[in-house]
């Protein structure tokens, strides 16, 4: 009797199974889209069964109407698509990974170089600061990092500290009379006195992966950590608050370093190439490429660690600087479309 109760079970729940696999679903979606194009996203019922409804998501939020979506205003970069079948008093949820890319390719510039100041050639550059008429420096290694300020014209080490061994300093940046500095991978960064260079407290940094590079929007700090993405850090708890990622109408830009605000948009370095990216920092959009091949070896330079590492705005007589690694010069300069 118990056989064959056991062979009935194992009948019911094979049928019941059965009719479940009936429904093969299907989620469609673009792998990549263009900003300005509408998205259309589908589920498809191979078998042709018939499907009561469906809830359609984009990052978790719900979406009124599946096709010819505006995704104009979206961020770009990598976005959660979802939907939820309801069918035969069952649902099930399909996932699919879409990326929003630039509606432009980004506009190529070159430079022509307006001065030249001296540089500390041993300086491992991470982040690169104008203010009040002066440099202030944050370099890098493993017991010889440190900040700095430092004189434009003669390129004289004015003040400075050194960081504890323990830390790979990176980038800084300067604000309401603070400055504040990453480490690279112990995900700790320092607030400074802008006079003394007197520590004043730490913050920790938990969503992004490292520290890199560091500004602000005078509202709140922007900070890069090696990938494409970029976090936004409110500006009294230095807490992550959001992100964008940068991206060109065809792919992702990685490994962004050093940062720099400049007129609205983003100025970007990235690790071991000797060019400028200038980013939209509300959709992450590429909007330009600056090309300053030539610039490491007029510092002396070559390979492709003492690569372009600093990026500097004087927004009050429109002036641009660069660095890098272990230069010998700091290079204003203007730049020329392409």
């Amino acid at each position: 009797m118990n056989k064959i109760f056991s062979i009935a079970a194992v009948l019911i729940v094979s049928l019941l199974f059965s009719c479940g696999n009936k429904y093969k679903l299907e989620l469609n979606t673009p792998k990549k889209i263009s900003i300005d194009q509408p998205l259309n996203i589908t589920v498809k019922e191979k078998n042709n069964n018939p499907i009561d409804s469906i809830q359609y998501f984009i990052n978790g939020k719900v979406i009124s109407n599946n096709e010819s979506i505006d995704i104009s205003d979206y961020k770009l970069g990598k976005q959660s698509v979802s939907a939820t079948a309801f069918y035969q008093d069952e649902q099930r949820t399909l996932n699919n990974t879409i990326y929003f890319l630039a509606k432009n390719p980004p506009t190529i510039y070159n430079y022509e170089i307006i001065n030249e100041y001296p540089h500390d050639k041993n300086a491992f550059t991470q982040g690169f600061e104008f203010y009040n008429g002066f440099f202030y420096e944050s370099t890098g290694n493993y017991g010889k990092s440190s900040l700095r300020k430092v004189d434009i014209k003669s390129g004289e080490i004015l003040q400075k500290i050194d960081i504890d061994k323990q830390y790979f300093a990176e980038g800084l940046t300067i604000f309401n009379n603070k400055i504040y500095q990453l480490t690279w991978k112990k995900n700790k960064g320092f607030v400074y006195d802008l006079e003394t260079f007197k520590l004043e407290k730490t913050f920790n940094y938990y969503q992004s992966k490292e520290g890199w590079g560091l500004t602000h929007d005078n509202e709140k700090m922007i900070k890069s950590d090696g990938t494409e993405r970029m976090w936004f850090l409110n500006s009294e708890t230095l807490k992550e608050e959001g992100f964008i990622e940068a991206y060109t109408n065809k792919r992702k830009a990685e490994l962004l370093n050093e940062l720099e605000y400049v007129n609205g948009k983003i100025y970007a370095n990235v690790w071991q190439k000797n060019a400028i990216l200038i980013i939209n920092p509300l959709t992450g959009a590429m909007e330009g490429v600056v090309d300053l091949k030539g610039l490491q070896s007029k510092a002396g330079q070559t390979g492709d660690d003492n690569v372009l590492n600093g990026i500097a705005y004087d927004k009050e007589n429109d002036r641009l600087f660069v660095t890098g690694k272990k230069w010998s010069k700091v290079f204003e300069i203007k730049l020329v479309k392409k």
